[in-house]
């Protein structure tokens, strides 16, 4: 088939770690290294007036943090390289969920000072869920930080997870002088350069090589016994087991100071899954399937504030993509053909005349698209597993500016198709509700309605304890609800009927009183039941 060498070419990933972890900086050093830019500028330099390339919305440029998922392709030794950098603030962590669904593989950072934190957890566990292949690197290592291998015995007990360290520092923090690589049996010398790449390697026969006593001194002989305790304590690396999601190889560097990410993207075209096959209502889709399909995982309004443009973000899993061709969206039953879509580097935009499995187009969408749409060359089936979860906080919306109200409608209802927050409306007062996962969220809701939409808002406090979406078979079993917790009863945009109980107590109350009633407090966006644990 004329696509399986464009198949074969890509590899499709996401990183992912807890914030401040180092995260969007090695994705941008990975941008450097593969020669998509010249120039780094560092996330948090005062002395570098320039923000990380793929943080464009300008409140992440204040707070110096990802708060929305960006796309980034570039080539780097003949693969195509589609790059998902996600929010790290868990109060955004539904983004995050949803982006790894559009993805085959993970490369997860590690704080070496903090070590395994809460949110790294949490995503490892959605990664376990996936069985997604990962690759960790833990970072940092110009920092005072924690022994390596206790770092490497939190990871394996905390994310349930074997790994296999592929380099190995020496040192740490001021006295960091580099890392082995235990495959190639070379040494990396740590230079600080937060700028540009600089290569100093010196190769040795093996760790028994004579040349490193003349290189290190005595110091060579602790460098011999930790690269010669991972070969006893840990397995050897195997492939096979790294794309079941059974064993992570571990690397480790400085993403500040470009170091230890040369290692980590050589191995990482190697090893990595390419596009794999996909779960859909009708089946399995392998990506070499001649006809196209593909689903939107994520949407973006005002990627350029200057034009107001919305784009809807689709991953292929099948066939060929190509411009100015007729699909059909299978939601809403109807064909539709995209004379302008865009492959991304942040939030520079190039026209794309054809797409292949793995890849991550832009099409601009007039308030066509929702999150979990299926896109197909005449077929009728929904792709699964694209989560939609219960919000943890609920909080009214109140208009400050009535005379503003069409932009504000307009503002929420945009911004909530990106994923952002959940909208949800009485059914009994039209009383507009946003749930979030975290506080930070109305921040960024506030800010955008008013910078993008001039939309003011307050947001005042409700008690509420979780949403679950209503199933049931006919209107005579939710009669109850409807009759006596009306004030709890909601609709979200798609109109289901929502539940948002005050308490676990009135859940409790509300389950007993409607037997024949489902309450689920996380469906999938094509309203299959997603079962996700812990």
């Amino acid at each position: 088939m004329s696509n399986i060498k464009e198949i074969e070419r890509r590899k499709t990933f996401a990183i992912i770690s807890h914030p401040d972890a180092g995260k969007t900086t090695l994705t941008e050093k990975l941008l450097l290294f593969s020669g998509a830019i010249q120039i780094a500028g560092a996330v948090k330099s005062n002395k570098i007036k320039k923000t990380a390339t793929s943080d464009f919305l300008e409140i992440e440029k204040q707070r110096g943090i990802s708060v929305a998922s960006s796309v980034l392709s570039f080539d780097y030794k003949n693969y195509k390289i589609n790059l998902l950098d996600t929010p790290g603030h868990k109060d955004f962590a539904e983004d995050t969920y949803r982006t790894l669904t559009a993805v085959d593989s993970v490369i997860l950072v590690i704080d070496c000072v903090k070590g395994v934190e809460e949110q790294t957890e949490k995503l490892m566990s959605v990664c376990r869920m996936r069985k997604t292949p990962v690759i960790v690197l833990i970072n940092k290592l110009d920092r005072e930080g924690r022994d390596p291998f206790e770092l490497l015995d939190e990871i394996e007990e905390k994310l349930s997870i074997k790994v296999r360290p592929l380099t190995f520092p020496f040192g740490i923090g001021i006295s960091f002088r580099g890392v082995y690589n235990m495959v190639q049996n070379s040494f990396s010398f740590y230079k600080a350069n937060k700028q540009y790449i600089e290569d100093d390697v010196k190769s040795f026969n093996s760790i028994d090589d004579p040349e490193l006593i003349k290189t290190f001194g005595e110091d060579a002989i602790k460098l011999k016994e930790d690269v010669e305790l991972v070969d006893g304590v840990y397995d050897t690396f195997s492939r096979d087991d790294y794309l079941a999601g059974n064993l992570a190889p571990v690397f480790f560097g400085s993403a500040l100071n470009n170091f230890g990410i040369r290692e980590l993207l050589d191995t990482f075209v190697d090893i990595a899954p390419n596009p794999v096959s996909r779960e859909t209502t009708k089946g399995i889709i392998e990506p070499t399937n001649e006809k196209f399909s593909g689903f939107v995982f994520k949407i973006h309004a005002n990627i350029d504030p200057k034009h107001r443009d919305r784009m809807a973000f689709v991953r292929i899993c099948s066939g060929t993509f190509e411009r100015n061709t007729y699909y059909h969206h299978v939601r809403l039953n109807r064909d539709l053909k995209f004379p302008n879509p865009a492959s991304f580097l942040a939030q520079s935009k190039t026209l794309v005349e054809s797409a292949y499995p793995g890849d991550v187009i832009g099409l601009y969408d007039s308030d066509t698209f929702k999150i979990g749409d299926t896109l197909t060359e005449g077929e009728t089936f929904m792709f699964k597993g694209i989560p939609r979860f219960s919000p943890e906080i609920f909080r009214i919306v109140m208009n400050k500016d009535p005379f503003k109200s069409k932009q504000l409608e307009k503002g929420l209802r945009q911004l909530t198709d990106e994923g952002l927050a959940q909208l949800f409306i009485q059914t009994d007062t039209n009383r507009k509700v946003i749930g979030v996962v975290g506080e930070l969220q109305f921040d960024v809701i506030k800010y955008r309605l008013l910078q993008e939409f001039g939309a003011t808002v307050d947001f005042t406090y409700m008690n509420a304890f979780k949403a679950f979406w209503l199933r049931y078979k006919t209107e005579d079993d939710i009669d109850e609800i409807k009759r006596l917790r009306s004030n709890s009863l909601y609709v979200d945009k798609t109109d289901e009927y929502v539940f948002i109980a005050e308490s676990s107590y009135a859940l409790a109350r509300a389950q007993e009183k409607n037997p024949n009633v489902e309450f689920l407090s996380q469906v999938e966006h094509n309203d299959q039941t997603l079962e996700l644990g812990d």
